[in-house]
């Protein structure tokens, strides 16, 4: 039967701005890998630190991983959205003015993260680290692409919002919730604010968030890329259209819940981390139902792993998808948890994910896309072979290298001896035993590395063969109406874009105010005996400059009540002891012993030492020296700032001491001075940012009335 004249409609769709997002992925993708090298060096061999501050791990580290998020994933995204849903939707994006302000924007905001992380600018939040201003411009940028998107939807000639359009729309709705929420802050100045969350609110509140930015930002979106791109890379349809829609709402409704299984057997109230565990482990049935969906998809056309090799990204791309998201509910079950949590098993799984899933995604993507965004043939197969091979080698390097350091980690700290000791007191030796491990890994992610080099210069290559003639062709397509779509409740709600954005909404919305909502009253949580003596000026110097250095990527200051961290720490951590921090220190992450008990263990001298030169009080320290500490001079007067916006988040300083922080600083930082110089520390460092950190450093675990 043939299709009504007035029903067929020539459009052009905008390919340009596809082909700026597929190549600003590869440029921020070699970045990201790079400094990913880089820090992997900095651990196996500490002097790859250097003594430049802005190369460190502490401030690399932050780097690495918002560049790999955000610029190569972000990016791979956007590039496969709009190239997608103009397809689905077949009709020209809304507008190519906000696809620019999109893009540039994007762009800038990189830019900014790269020179603003080295430098020390940083909130000290995994996954939240930019300040206030960069905040502000990510959240204009999402509004845009937001409007682009949902008003493409709005003009559609397909009514039919096919899958991949689902899981879009979940994106980009719950990436602006988990922003704003997250960023709530106040700024200090032009470069420095401070979370109105404070304590085992700014934990939850940034896991909910830093669970999510996985869920929603590596996860929900490449899904839609899965869903549309392997279909059109096998020529197959998705394999269920039911299964499809079980995978979707139960996946966006229960991952939202699942942010406290970061924080088990911390001082969180224990109905927060069960709840945590128990949506973890269901997330088990979604994400293999949607792993099975893609596998599935591909039945019958299994001879292409032979004759198209870039179906070998997508299919190794589902399979480390269904491995990560069998692992992470693992890791969420208490009993592993205490096992795994602090250890490089976390950095492992984090890292299946976004180099096999998210990053063999984007590669099949790239490939696919490349070709017929030139209109060419891709330069080399051979290339792309071997790239697959490379590239993977060194995901299994990387995965099963700090897997065994991971489980290593754990089993040293918790071993005990008969007599109730620990069997390896000092730290130090479990971190020793591992250092070949962090060889491996760097083997691993220098392969990875050489494999995406290939595929630049394939690409590279490909496109040098495009023909010169580059003009938009007219697609020809066929509008739909209602009256085409399927009787079936979910058919019809698809025909309703507003409703079905509203409903994913919701989906977010219930499990995320269960959360969050109960731990707004923090107070009712802790008795009026066990208020905690807030930080002194100088101390929130020193934390402030803890922070700058990225100390919290390596030191954590929460010990859970676990007999072998109470025999090594001390006391289990409580909820009042952080009920004043902000931003919350609870780290994720043992490179460096648990510091919630530092305070007054050592001799200032002895911290003196330790951030001058590390190894000459803990022989084989993987740390890097510090010495710009000791030259660089404190900012005393904008403590009187620091401390109003203190006040005003709901820290009880006296006005008094806000009105002369710098006095009392100037005062505390003398003290530490004379203590020092009287054991042999050179003179003149009153004004100096050691000063400070020592001040910090001592007040831990000193704030509270300790039994």
């Amino acid at each position: 039967m043939n299709t009504p004249s007035n029903l067929i409609e020539k459009i052009f769709y905008d390919d340009d701005i596809v082909k700026k997002f597929t190549l600003a992925t590869m440029i921020w993708a070699l970045a990201a890998f790079l400094f990913g090298l880089i820090a992997a060096l900095q651990l196996a061999y500490w002097p790859m630190n250097g003594n430049l501050e802005w190369i460190t791990f502490g401030r690399l580290r932050p780097l690495h991983t918002n560049a790999a998020i955000f610029a190569f994933g972000g990016n791979a995204i956007f590039a496969g959205i709009y190239h997608s849903s103009q397809r689905l939707l077949k009709t020209r994006l809304f507008s190519d003015v906000l696809s620019k302000i999109h893009f540039w924007g994007w762009q800038l905001i990189i830019v900014a993260a790269a020179i603003t992380l080295p430098l020390g600018y940083s909130h000290g939040k995994e996954y939240a680290e930019l300040e206030w201003p960069i905040d502000i411009a990510i959240a204009a940028i999402w509004v845009v692409f937001a409007v682009n998107f949902f008003m493409t939807i709005r003009q559609r000639r397909e009514k039919h919002l096919y899958v991949a359009l689902w899981f879009y729309i979940a994106t980009i709705i719950t990436v602006a919730v988990l922003h704003i929420v997250n960023s709530i802050e106040i700024p200090v100045s032009f470069m420095k604010s401070y979370p109105i969350y404070a304590g085992i609110q700014d934990a939850l509140v940034q896991w909910w968030y830093g669970h999510n930015a996985v869920a929603f930002f590596l996860t929900t979106p490449f899904l839609g890329l899965m869903y549309y791109y392997v279909p059109k890379a096998a020529n197959r349809p998705v394999y269920s259209y039911r299964l499809s829609i079980v995978h979707f709402w139960s996946l966006v409704f229960l991952y939202i819940w699942a942010g406290p299984h970061h924080l088990l057997y911390t001082s969180l109230p224990e109905w927060a981390q069960t709840l945590g565990m128990i949506f973890s482990l269901m997330l088990w049935a979604p994400s293999w139902g949607g792993m099975i969906n893609g596998l599935l998809t591909l039945k019958g056309s299994w001879h292409l792993l032979r004759t198209e090799p870039l179906i070998k990204f997508f299919v190794a791309g589902v399979t480390f998808y269904g491995m990560a998201t069998f692992e992470g509910p693992l890791l969420s079950i208490k009993s592993v948890s205490a096992l795994g949590h602090y250890t490089d098993w976390i950095i492992g799984h984090v890292h299946s994910g976004a180099l096999g899933w998210n990053g063999f995604m984007t590669f099949g993507m790239i490939y696919y896309l490349v070709p017929r965004l030139w209109r060419t043939e891709l330069y080399s197969k051979k290339l792309l072979e071997n790239h697959f091979w490379i590239g993977l080698t060194g995901i299994l390097f990387y995965y099963i290298s700090m897997v065994t350091a991971g489980l290593t980690q754990g089993m040293m700290w918790r071993a005990i001896n008969k007599d109730g000791t620990l069997t390896y007191p000092d730290f130090i030796e479990t971190v020793v035993r591992i250092v070949p491990l962090y060889w491996i890994r760097a083997l691993g992610g220098a392969l990875f590395l050489v494999g995406f080099s290939m595929m630049c210069y394939n690409i590279y290559k490909t496109i040098q063969l495009a023909p010169a003639d580059q003009k938009p062709e007219a697609q020809v397509v066929t509008r739909s109406g209602f009256d085409e779509i399927s009787k079936s409740s979910h058919r019809n709600l698809e025909g309703m874009g507003l409703a079905f954005s509203i409903l994913a909404f919701l989906a977010i919305a219930v499990g995320s105010i269960v959360e969050i909502y109960p731990t707004l009253s923090i107070h009712k949580y802790i008795s009026a005996d066990k208020i905690q003596e807030p930080y002194t000026p100088l101390e929130i110097a020193g934390r402030d400059i803890y922070i700058k250095e990225g100390c919290y990527v390596c030191h954590s200051q929460q010990i859970r009540p676990i007999v072998s961290e109470v025999l090594r720490y001390g006391k289990a951590s409580t909820i009042e002891e952080s009920m004043y921090d902000h931003p919350f220190q609870w780290g994720s992450k043992r490179t460096g012993p648990d510091l919630s008990r530092e305070g007054k263990k050592y001799p200032n001298l002895w911290h003196y030492t330790h951030m001058m030169d590390p190894r000459s009080v803990t022989q084989k320290s993987i740390m890097p020296n510090y010495p710009w500490l000791a030259e660089k001079d404190t900012d005393f007067l904008i403590l009187r700032k620091k401390l109003s916006v203190m006040k005003t988040v709901g820290v009880p300083y006296e006005n008094e001491l806000v009105a002369n922080a710098d006095i009392h600083a100037q005062k505390q930082a003398l003290e530490i001075t004379a203590d020092l110089e009287k054991n042999g520390a050179p003179k003149g460092l009153e004004k100096k940012e050691i000063i400070a950190l020592i001040a910090y450093l001592q007040a831990l675990g000193q704030k509270g009335k300790m039994p």
